[in-house]
């Protein structure tokens, strides 16, 4: 059909005009979702995991815990009353803790500091997902258990007895310091380093140290009780500092490569006279790794929730993907296998040897692969592992990733054990780490896509 110049002029600045409109509109939902995107991401950032859908206070909890609770509830369980040290040996029984691992600290940053001091250091013990302290005669023993959906959460137990012992959940108090930006903002946990004077106060004009497997060993352990034997490699454990030392570095020969503590505190009004250093690496390494794995869950729980709700607002079909929801998992994911894969570990220049049987309980643990290797082997002498893979990749937090999160964690991971990434953040695995660790999961965890066991070539991320 033929319209007349001036016409068909107009019908094309119209259509001009349409499409127009349409690109603004087009681009004020695109900015819109991604103003929305944002500020729910600050949301989570900003501690608001109290909303849906962490829903932290409200939410079902399902932790070692709660489940002890349970089973004292029911009479499954019973824990048995020691006057010496309370309920602690017999809680440690049921929640599969070891005594070995017990760790010392005198400095008092911790809920009951006015029970703290070099002379009567906080005991604290903990398998994978569960961290228990103990303070000589203290009102409460402290609990934090590791939830697959909530990060940590934070119990006490009376320790006066009682026929029905009963933990009770304890937020406000903790979460003051245990959900913070030195815990990536979720509730979980922070190791760290203090010089402490001859009364356990921090001396905070010397500086502390927020402590994981980055941290070299010359920062770590202020204001903790250190056993075992590490060469010439220096470090604050052990340390008490007068007033009038206010500048690093301080001479901290006396503190090294100590073995008995029983000159400097009463070690026999502990379940053990260790303080083991072994104990103390893994616990930073794994205190860390626990954060990154809930911050995860919440920063992809939390993308997800806000697209739907945009989806709906913008009248975009459901299911519909932005980029920035995209972005954000990828982004707490990628934090994640870097730290699952020990990268920017800390190198040790000496053997270390601990003072109790924590490394052989630890490794014993296992799982193993059918030439005898565990991602629990201990190195020592270079790094913490044999295998640098953190054996938190077999926990449930981690199993509880959501499906977009955990897909693709899987994806970098097999990236950088096939070889095809060859960043910079991954210099430190040599081909035969990475073998072993991609041979070592594939024939002990569960779950693991096909791809793994099909092909060492994978599709890169986008």
């Amino acid at each position: 059909m033929s319209h007349p110049i001036g016409l068909r002029a107009t019908i094309a600045n119209g259509q001009r005009e349409v499409m127009m409109f349409g690109s603004i509109r087009h681009l004020w939902k695109r900015t819109l979702a991604a103003l929305a995107l944002c500020l729910a991401g600050g949301l989570v950032n900003g501690q608001d995991f109290e909303r849906a859908p962490i829903s932290y206070e409200t939410a079902p909890v399902d932790n070692p815990v709660s489940r002890l609770q349970a089973r004292l509830d029911s009479g499954e369980s019973k824990l048995d009353y020691d006057d010496r040290v309370g309920y602690l040996k017999s809680v440690l029984r049921e929640l599969d803790v070891p005594e070995s691992s017990q760790m010392l600290v005198f400095s008092k940053t911790s809920l009951q500091r006015h029970r703290i001091a070099p002379r009567t250091p906080r005991a604290i013990y903990f398998n994978d997902d569960m961290y228990v302290g103990f303070c000589q005669h203290g009102d409460v023993a402290e609990f934090s258990a590791v939830d697959p959906q909530l990060g940590v959460v934070f119990y006490t137990l009376d320790q006066e007895e009682t026929d029905k012992p009963r933990f009770t959940r304890q937020n406000d108090n903790c979460l003051l310091c245990h959900a913070s930006t030195q815990t990536r903002s979720v509730p979980g946990h922070l190791v760290r380093s203090v010089y402490v004077d001859s009364v356990g106060f921090p001396v905070f004009a010397m500086g502390t140290h927020r402590i994981d497997h980055t941290s070299p060993l010359a920062k770590r352990w202020g204001g903790w009780y250190v056993t075992g034997t590490h060469g010439e490699q220096t470090h604050l454990g052990n340390l008490i500092v007068s007033g009038k030392q206010v500048r690093e570095p301080v001479d901290n020969t006396a503190g090294h490569n100590v073995s008995d503590l029983s000159s400097l505190f009463k070690t026999s009004a502990y379940l053990t006279p260790h303080s083991d250093l072994v104990a103390l690496m893994v616990l930073e390494h794994q205190a860390e790794t626990h954060n990154l794995v809930t911050r995860a869950n919440f920063t992809t729980r939390e993308a997800l929730h806000a697209e739907t709700r945009l989806n709906k607002d913008l009248n975009e079909p459901e299911g519909h993907r932005w980029q920035s929801t995209t972005t954000r998992i990828q982004s707490a994911g990628n934090e994640l296998v870097k730290f699952l894969l020990f990268s920017g570990e800390a190198s040790l220049t000496a053997k270390l040897q601990g003072t109790s049987s924590f490394a052989d309980e630890f490794t014993a643990r296992g799982p193993r692969d059918l030439q005898g290797r565990s991602l629990r082997d201990f190195d020592l002498e270079r790094r913490l592992f044999k295998y640098p893979c953190s054996y938190l990749i077999y926990s449930r937090s981690f199993d509880a990733l959501p499906r977009e999160a955990k897909d693709f964690v899987y994806r970098r991971l097999w990236e950088v054990l096939s070889g095809a990434d060859q960043s910079k953040d991954f210099a430190h695995l040599s081909a035969t780490d990475r073998a072993a660790v991609r041979e070592i999961l594939l024939a002990t965890k569960p779950g693991l896509p096909d791809y793994w066991k099909t092909s060492l070539t994978v599709e890169p991320t986008q």
